[in-house]
C-alpha cells in the first residue's frame, strides 16, 4: 500500500512537472512568421562582364524562392563605379540598373547607398555630380539614412560612407547627427518591436582576418568596417530589440553574435565583380524570415 501510495502521488506530481512544458509548447506555436526579406548586396551593375544577364537571374531565382520574399533590401553598391567616373558611364549603369529592375523584378526594394554609389573627386567638389545627392535622386531618396516599420518590424538603413578626418575618402561610420538620430530612433521605438538594421559597411564583422601572409597582425582599415562599432554596439546593448545587422561590402559570408544582436555580412551579388567567388564566397544573396516574436531564420542563397 505504501509503495501504490508513492507511485500515485509520483504520478500526481508528475502531471503537475509536466504542465508547464505542455504551456511552453503553446508558446511556441504562437510564434508566427510575419515577413520575408531577400538581402541583396554589391550587385556592381554594368555592361560587362555579363553582369546584366547574371544579375537577372539573381532576381528570377529570388522571385521563385517559396514563399517569395516580400521585400528586398538592397546593401548598396548598386552600379559598377561611380567615383571619377564620366558622367555619361555613370548615366549608362544607372539606366541599366533602372531597366533591369522595372523589366524583371515586381518585389519592393528599399536601398541605402555603398561607396561606389557616390560620385568623389578631392579637386571637383563645386561639380553637380558631387557627393551623394546624384545616387538619391536616382533613388527617390531624400535622405541617405531613413527607417521604416512593416509587419511589426522596425528597419533602419544606414549611411555609413563618410570622409575621413582628413578629408579623404571613405572611412565606415556614421557621424555625430545620424549618430543623434539613430539613438532617437531606438528610443522612440517600443520595447516589443523587433529592430532590423542595414549598413553598407558592416558594423562588426570577422571577415577583415581572413587574410593571406599574416605574420604578427592583422590590420583593419577604416573603410572596410565601422570606425564607430564600439559607439553603435554600446547603443544597441542599451536596447535589446535591436535583433539583426545586415551588411555586405567586404564580398564575404559571415556571422558574428555579439551581445544578443546577430550581425550578417551577406557576399556579393556580384561575387568578386562578376569574375567568379571571392575567396571561398560564391556570389549569392541572403534569405531571412522574420517572426512576430524578434526572432529569424537566415539562409545564404548561391544562385
Amino acid at each position: 500500500m505504501k509503495r501504490r501510495s508513492v507511485l500515485k502521488s509520483l504520478t500526481g506530481l508528475g502531471g503537475l512537472l509536466l504542465a508547464p512544458s505542455i504551456n511552453f509548447a503553446n508558446n511556441l506555436n504562437t510564434k508566427t512568421k510575419v515577413m520575408r526579406i531577400a538581402h541583396l548586396t554589391d550587385i556592381h551593375l554594368k555592361d560587362h562582364f555579363d553582369a546584366p544577364k547574371k544579375f537577372v537571374k539573381c532576381l528570377h531565382h529570388v522571385q521563385q524562392q517559396h514563399p517569395k520574399p516580400d521585400l528586398i533590401l538592397n546593401g548598396g553598391d548598386i552600379v559598377y563605379d561611380m567615383n571619377k567616373e564620366q558622367l555619361s558611364t555613370i548615366n549608362g549603369q544607372w539606366k541599366l540598373v533602372k531597366e533591369i529592375m522595372a523589366q524583371e523584378c515586381n518585389i519592393p526594394v528599399q536601398y541605402c547607398l555603398g561607396n561606389h554609389d557616390i560620385w568623389w573627386n578631392e579637386d571637383n567638389k563645386g561639380q553637380a555630380i558631387y557627393g551623394k545627392q546624384y545616387s538619391m535622386d536616382q533613388l527617390k531618396l531624400s535622405s541617405p539614412y531613413h527607417s521604416f516599420i512593416k509587419n511589426g518590424w522596425k528597419f533602419i538603413i544606414l549611411d555609413s560612407v563618410h570622409l575621413d578626418i582628413d578629408g579623404t575618402w571613405y572611412i565606415g561610420k556614421l557621424g555625430e547627427v545620424q549618430f543623434t538620430w539613430l539613438e532617437n530612433e531606438l528610443k522612440n521605438t517600443p520595447a516589443d518591436v523587433p529592430v532590423l538594421v542595414m549598413s553598407h559597411i558592416p558594423i562588426l564583422t570577422a571577415t577583415l582576418m581572413v587574410e593571406d601572409n599574416i605574420v604578427n597582425k592583422w590590420e583593419m582599415l577604416g573603410g572596410d568596417m565601422h570606425t564607430d562599432t564600439a559607439k553603435i554596439i554600446n547603443l544597441f546593448y542599451q536596447h535589446p530589440n535591436v535583433k539583426l545587422c545586415l551588411s555586405g561590402h567586404i564580398h564575404l559570408r559571415d556571422k558574428v553574435v555579439y551581445n544578443g544582436v546577430t550581425y550578417i555580412c551577406n557576399g556579393a551579388v556580384s561575387g568578386a565583380w562578376w569574375e567568379g567567388n571571392k575567396r571561398e564566397t560564391a556570389p549569392g544573396y541572403g534569405l531571412i524570415d522574420l517572426y512576430s516574436d524578434g526572432s529569424f531564420d537566415e539562409h545564404y542563397i548561391n544562385y
